[in-house]
């Protein structure tokens, strides 16, 4: 991630590319817990 600026102008694109790292992150996150196998099997269960 090692974000130091964002890359857009204007707040409202700021907040979109805030929430795109923000997800990012929490993916991550998500994979490094429980492991592809395991995220992927959870995400087709509930239809994503």
């Amino acid at each position: 991630m090692d974000y130091t600026h964002f890359l857009t102008r204007r707040l409202p694109n700021v907040g979109t590319e805030m929430s795109l790292n923000v997800l990012a992150y929490n993916l991550m996150r998500v994979l490094r817990i429980l492991g592809f196998k395991k995220t992927m099997k959870a995400m087709w269960l509930v239809g994503a």
